[in-house]
């Protein structure tokens, strides 16, 4: 009886024995996980970001007819190189060789009807220096008519000049250096101002010697690029091969639709490598002006409450809101209240509440 007494007792020692073990287990289990921080520092981050591009000519223009004509010449054709001033095309106008005809009559006529009043005038006024030869009203009448005459006079050479501008407006001239990128019109073609004529251009001369390399820029990235500033950019046409441009100018707005500025470069094209109308991509630097505090992306939390890290203050968590700026790999940019060599969460999420002991 005594034996069995004393089994019972050891068996009862040996299961609160295992009790306490299984309560220090748990009590391990249960202790607040490790939670690894980092020091907040600031750094000049440099990024860069592609952007599609459009390559234009650095001077484009589409021509058209002034006066309704017929094509009389064509002097050039698609991919012709023209110089400022050379002539395209002479347009044919029957009716206005009639009506420079009966301008320059009418100026003749009226040289004529001038020339008479004037001398009038003159012989009336010579004579009125004897006293009662001529009646000043006589004189102021001769004076009147000589004027009207004069007038007359100047109206009819400015339609004679008006009818030799139109003519004029039959030989088609370059604007200035380039190459004739389209032409849409036949040798007969009618063409004119009004009309089926005018649907399309005579022709469309481009400067391909520069080009114009256009880019929208977010308008997040906008305070990054300067006037001078030197980009690289590729062509699908040219593989292999990185091109250099500087930036010439910005618009100063932003566009209402793409909320992006407007950024031009300047390509020296002279040896004809890219042509207008291509698509290139633009590789544009990043590089902060200032220091910010740059953190791993792992320590920036973005919820329905908004964006925050967890800051370490009196070795308990603190959600502290932040902005996001630039993300380049596996780090972000942020911008709040945050302060040089303050310890923060490294891996945060929603789990971690305010006031979690880090230890």
């Amino acid at each position: 009886m005594k034996n069995n007494s004393i089994k019972v007792a050891v068996l009862a020692m040996l299961f609160l024995a295992s009790c306490a073990e299984k309560k220090e287990e748990t009590a391990a289990v249960e202790e607040a996980p490790v939670i690894e921080t980092f020091v907040a520092q600031k750094e000049k981050l440099s990024t860069e970001l592609r952007m599609p591009a459009e390559l234009v000519g650095f001077q484009q223009v589409d021509i058209y007819a002034k006066v309704s004509s017929f094509v009389k010449e064509l002097k050039v054709d698609i991919g012709s190189e023209v110089k400022k001033g050379q002539l395209l095309m002479i347009l044919e106008a029957p009716e206005t060789s009639s009506q420079l005809a009966a301008a320059e009559s009418r100026l003749h006529s009226q040289e004529a009807v001038y020339m008479t009043s004037n001398n009038t005038y003159k012989r009336f006024l010579e004579t009125s220096k004897v006293e009662g030869t001529i009646s000043k009203n006589d004189l102021e009448l001769a004076e009147g008519r000589k004027n009207s005459d004069y007038a007359q006079l100047q109206a009819a050479k400015a339609s004679y000049r008006e009818v030799q501008n139109i003519i004029s407006y039959l030989q088609i001239r370059a604007p200035f250096d380039g190459v004739v990128a389209a032409r849409n019109v036949n040798l007969g073609a009618y063409v004119g101002p009004a009309g089926k004529g005018s649907d399309l251009p005579l022709v469309t001369i481009q400067q391909q010697d520069k080009l114009r390399l256009s880019v929208f820029v977010p308008e997040a990235y906008t305070g990054y690029l300067s006037n001078g500033d030197e980009l690289s950019f590729t062509v699908k046409s040219v593989m292999g091969q990185n091109f250099k441009a500087k930036i010439a100018r910005k618009s100063g707005a932003l566009d209402s639709r793409l909320r992006s500025e407007r950024i031009e470069m300047d390509v020296i094209n002279t040896n004809k490598k890219l042509l207008p109308g291509m698509v290139a991509e633009v590789i544009l630097p990043l590089n902060a002006k200032d220091s910010t505090f740059v953190v791993p992306k792992s320590a920036v939390v973005s919820s329905s409450e908004g964006i925050f890290v967890l800051k370490i203050k009196d070795h308990k968590t603190l959600r502290t809101k932040v902005q996001k700026g630039r993300e380049f790999e596996n780090r972000v940019e942020v911008f709040g209240d945050i302060q040089p060599n303050e310890r923060l969460v490294k891996i945060a999420s929603e789990e971690i509440k305010d006031g979690t002991e880090v230890k």
